[in-house]
């Protein structure tokens, strides 16, 4: 029986990996870890030869020798939204490709939770940080920053003048996003559009407002103050700022949701009151999650790439860890783009103007 598939009872080594594949174990090391300069070939031998004997990395002597944990913390809102799921898997599929593991923290949208969990994953010695839930003056971000502690922020910017340059990031435009949305709106019909706004002390609701705001000027809408609710990304907010919307006395006949799951709560109270989709009032959301695209929902939305967004941001954090001379700052700013479904009644009329 060839030696590489032989039953073993002793711990399996990278030089014993070494020595069946013919190579040095720095080299078995660069394999397993999916580090460059190696070839497919040599790649794939040493991966199918580590399977064949069950092989298990010393985490403990791993971390001894480097001195890392080859952990990532990650902090999110609320794992229950849509949003969060597709984006954590971009996140922890990446980090384990290039050798990393991931602790999340849910901090349930609360500021003092986030700062609790972000020094609980110092100190149980994580090389670095995800951060998705940041405020615009978030001081726990300025405290990352003040400690040279390595982070990345995914979905958020910190609008600090002193901090500019100094934080990675990958966001979407979400002033083009917005603005987008109102200008299809526009487009096809609609001068009195509500807004059902997530949470004013975030990046994202800023631009993504200003976007709004400043397409409602290029297109001559008027918007009234009473329009435009904060719901802070509650579904339940959500739902009952919709049935205030639609029983006014000149209802909004669109609705601009910042994120799609208080867009489904928009839903949920319109159907509700027996009206339709989009024939009595047209509905957009931000986020494209998944359950949108689904039969009977159908929402147009603003595409936000999660996947996309969470694998660009370890990748940007691994190699700020990696490199042995201070690194540039990575401010990543992804296209927005509309995906057009049955809800805004596009696919009835057409643009109108």
């Amino acid at each position: 029986m060839p030696e590489s598939v032989q039953m073993v009872t002793k711990k399996i080594t990278i030089k014993d990996i070494a020595r069946i594949a013919g190579v040095t174990p720095t080299t078995v090391s660069m394999a397993l870890n999916n580090r460059p300069r190696i070839s497919d070939k040599t790649r794939q031998k040493i991966l199918k030869i580590s399977n064949e004997l069950n092989y298990r990395p010393d985490l403990l002597a791993r971390s001894l020798i480097s001195k890392k944990s080859y952990t990532i913390g990650l902090v999110i809102n609320n794992i229950s939204d849509p949003f969060f799921p597709e984006l954590a898997q971009g996140i922890e599929e990446k980090a384990r490709e290039l050798g990393y593991n991931v602790i999340l923290c849910n901090i349930n949208r609360s500021m003092r939770s986030q700062g609790e969990r972000i020094e609980m994953l110092r100190s149980k010695g994580v090389d670095g940080i995800i951060c998705t839930t940041a405020l615009v003056d978030d001081p726990h971000i300025r405290k990352l920053v003040d400690d040279n502690f390595p982070f990345v922020l995914i979905n958020r910017r910190h609008y600090d003048p002193d901090l500019a340059g100094k934080i990675n990031y990958v966001v979407l435009d979400n002033f083009s996003g917005g603005y987008t949305v109102i200008k299809h709106l526009y487009r096809l019909g609609h001068d009195r559009v509500a807004v059902l706004a997530g949470n004013f002390q975030t990046s994202t609701v800023i631009e993504r407002n200003k976007g709004a705001l400043q397409a409602m000027k290029d297109c001559g809408i008027k918007q009234s103050p009473r329009l435009t609710i904060k719901c802070d990304y509650s579904f339940e907010q959500a739902y009952n700022a919709t049935k205030k919307l639609m029983k006014m006395k000149s209802p909004p006949t669109a609705i601009f949701s910042h994120d799609d799951n208080m867009a489904l709560a928009a839903r949920e109270a319109i159907l509700e009151m027996g009206l339709k989709i989009p024939e009595d009032i047209a509905l957009v959301g931000f986020d494209d999650i998944r359950t949108t695209s689904l039969t009977g929902i159908e929402l147009t939305t603003i595409s936000q790439k999660k996947y996309e967004m969470g694998e660009l941001g370890v990748k940007i954090l691994v190699e700020n860890l990696e490199k042995e001379v201070p690194p540039m700052v990575n401010q990543l700013v992804l296209k927005a783009q509309m995906v057009i479904r049955k809800s805004c009644g596009y696919h009835m009329t057409g643009y109108v103007r």
